[in-house]
């Protein structure tokens, strides 16, 4: 069974989600997200208007008429951690879902902090999705019947998915589809993290998160990782990380630096 189905009175244009300026700097949410648990994938949808015809104006004065192609769009939410990324998201597929496009919501199966079933934000609002280790299997997994009927596909925690340009441009560019993806720009070490930077050339619009840092209140613009450990990809929460300023996440990672060099000292001295 599919885990999402819609089916939602049509809205005008109008109603469809507001476009941020690009690179429009917003803070963290401060109220929680209400959800009124939209359906997802609308196996019957009501017939689509029929794509409209332009007249073509040529030198004989005299006009022909073409048929316009699908035309997607991607959308791109960035930020740290704590950012309320997710929850932008969340949002924003609300919306489309409210105006009576079908959408369906992807997250990586990395993640397993909230169950594979559902995208959860840290204030506990909940979706459900289709947790899938690349995106290049999600046509096939949903059906090709039911991918065609899409108009809107969120994508979570985008940094796991390493075919996400290629997903996004194919959906966008000949599919049609309008891609909303949150993830991290950076790692813990303000490296770029996965493909998310990749594809902001292909987006509409790109809006970039901040949080509040934790040890003094200002905007937060990078995620600090609290523990000594070096792969790139831990997942965690706020026992792992933390939002922090630029000041502290400076003089955080001198901390954690010196801090890991001692114990690490101390236990060739144990063992010698």
């Amino acid at each position: 069974m599919l885990p999402a189905i819609s089916s939602l009175t049509f809205s005008p244009l109008s109603l469809r989600f507001p476009k941020p300026n690009p690179f429009a700097f917003f803070s963290s949410p401060s109220k929680k997200l209400h959800l009124s648990s939209p359906k997802f994938l609308r196996i019957n949808p009501s017939p689509s208007p029929t794509p409209p015809i332009f007249s073509i104006p040529s030198r004989q004065s005299h006009t022909e008429t073409t048929q316009s192609s699908p035309c997607g769009e991607v959308h791109v939410i960035v930020g740290p951690m704590f950012a309320g990324k997710t929850t932008s998201l969340l949002r924003r597929i609300q919306a489309e879902s409210n105006s009576g496009r079908t959408v369906a919501v992807i997250k990586s199966n990395k993640d397993t902090r909230y169950g594979l079933d559902s995208i959860v934000t840290h204030d506990g609002v909940k979706l459900p999705c289709w947790a899938l280790e690349n995106l290049s299997s999600f046509r096939q997994k949903i059906g090709t019947v039911a991918y065609d009927q899409l108009d809107v596909i969120g994508i979570d925690e985008a940094q796991f998915f390493e075919d996400l340009y290629d997903f996004c441009r194919e959906a966008a560019d000949h599919d049609g589809k309008t891609v909303i993806v949150a993830g991290l720009d950076g790692d813990y070490l303000r490296r770029s993290f996965g493909s998310v930077l990749d594809i902001i050339p292909l987006a509409n619009t790109v809006m970039k998160l901040t949080a509040r840092c934790e040890l003094c209140g200002e905007r937060a613009f990078f995620t600090l990782r609290k523990t000594g450990e070096k792969q790139r990809e831990l997942i965690g929460g706020a026992d792992v990380y933390m939002p922090v300023c630029r000041q502290h996440y400076v003089s955080g990672q001198i901390v954690i630096e010196t801090a890991t060099s001692v114990l690490e000292s101390q236990k060739l001295h144990c063992g010698s």
